[in-house]
């Protein structure tokens, strides 16, 4: 974990299935350590569908950053892998036991986006904070 001026933290895991209970722990811990618990399950949530789309498409580690601007009144919520293609949004048919990740990010924030990175690229969102 690194910690800069308490308004950023971030944390690396490895790309194996432990890594979305360990970012969902991560995330839950230092948003009740913030006093914004009203936020813990939304963003616990999101990150979880984002480090799921990272496991299952990235063979490299994973990144998780929040940012807690303090003017902005909004949670800034990063995820990064080493691979650069954009995440697709699609519609999941009712039968699909996949596919809904992306469209529960974009329903649930209050914005999201990709951006590409120097080795990859990264998914993010905004949560508002009350």
């Amino acid at each position: 974990m690194i910690d800069t001026e308490g308004d950023c933290v971030e944390w690396t895991f490895s790309a194996e299935p432990g890594a979305v209970r360990a970012a969902r722990s991560a995330v839950r811990g230092r948003l009740h350590d913030w006093g914004l618990d009203c936020l813990t399950d939304i963003a616990a949530l999101l990150v979880s569908e984002l480090v799921t789309n990272a496991l299952r498409h990235a063979t490299g580690p994973i990144g998780v950053r929040l940012v807690r601007p303090a003017r902005l009144g909004v949670l800034l919520v990063e995820v990064s892998d080493p691979i650069p293609d954009f995440p697709r949004e699609r519609i999941a048919a009712p039968e699909d036991e996949s596919g809904r990740g992306l469209q529960l990010v974009a329903h649930s924030s209050r914005r999201w986006g990709t951006r590409p990175g120097g080795a990859g690229k990264t998914v993010w969102f905004e949560l508002a904070v009350p």
